[in-house]
């Protein structure tokens, strides 16, 4: 009797699995919740023992002062612009190539993809070097474009998209077809509209990439006028020492927007997700 309403979804069950959801969410929610409490406390607050959970005065100059401390406006700005750039390019060319891998029979398709998978296989930092040989011979070292022109185009967003075309009727392409389009009519007109969920997901996954991304804009810039917020905020932290609520307030400076993106897009991004490969 217990199995039996175990496996027809009774109270029980659910109540189990909402625990486990709850604690889920609370082991991800407690490390946001301490940075922001550690950028309301004095740096002898942030460092004591035993650990102090709530300031007893809440510093809100810490935010004043990461911004004195460092040119925050550029910092967005080039966050921003490469963003945006990236974003708009991975679209584009990973949406193209998407569409052609899953409609558009052509010898070697299929080798072609494969290989396109390698990257995701391969260690990201396999390509740092053979990456930064060719950015110094363009001479885009300390530039913008050295940041953006390596993130115009992703396996993985390939990937997706090619699931999520794999999944439309033969019908709509061959009607089309009927009615004198070509295959980026096609493309442009028909599928991408109808893609609309696996791109929303693609664009928040590349916006989520490219705003965090650190190592490569580390590595190919050095100037801080060039720099993007996850390597400006690096700079506050000491060999020796460092003033982690300063620090923790500038983290939050540097991802609330893309804590609002997120929240706002948040049912457009799993639908997406969860609709990709389905038929």
């Amino acid at each position: 009797m217990g199995k039996a309403k175990w496996k027809n979804g009774g109270a029980t069950p659910r109540i189990v699995i909402h625990i486990i959801l709850l604690l889920g969410a609370l082991a991800m929610i407690v490390p946001f919740v301490w940075m922001v409490l550690t950028s309301l406390k004095t740096s002898s607050e942030s460092i004591r023992v035993p650990i102090t959970v709530f300031p007893e005065t809440p510093q809100w100059k810490n935010y004043i002062e990461v911004i004195r401390l460092l040119p925050f406006g550029r910092f967005y700005w080039n966050t921003a612009i490469t963003t945006l750039v990236k974003t708009i390019f991975n679209l584009f060319f990973s949406s193209m190539a998407a569409y052609a891998f899953a409609r558009i029979a052509f010898p070697g398709r299929n080798a072609l993809f494969l290989l396109a998978l390698s990257v995701i296989m391969v260690p990201a930092q396999v390509f740092i070097i053979p990456q930064y040989l060719i950015m110094r011979d363009l001479g885009w070292l300390n530039s913008l474009k050295a940041i953006t022109v390596t993130g115009m185009f992703s396996a993985y967003s390939t990937f997706l998209l090619r699931q999520f075309f794999l999944t439309m009727p033969r019908e709509l392409e061959e009607a089309a077809k009927i009615d004198g389009c070509n295959h980026f009519t096609i493309y442009w007109r028909i599928m991408l509209p109808l893609a609309k969920p696996g791109i929303v997901a693609v664009t928040i996954i590349t916006v989520l990439w490219s705003w965090n991304d650190f190592m490569w804009p580390l590595i190919v810039n050095n100037s801080p006028e060039k720099m993007t917020l996850s390597v400006g905020l690096a700079s506050l932290q000491g060999q020796h020492m460092t003033n982690y609520p300063v620090l923790m307030a500038g983290t939050l400076l540097a991802i609330w927007p893309m804590a609002v993106v997120f929240m706002l897009l948040q049912r457009q991004f799993i639908e997406g997700i969860t609709l990709t490969g389905t038929k």
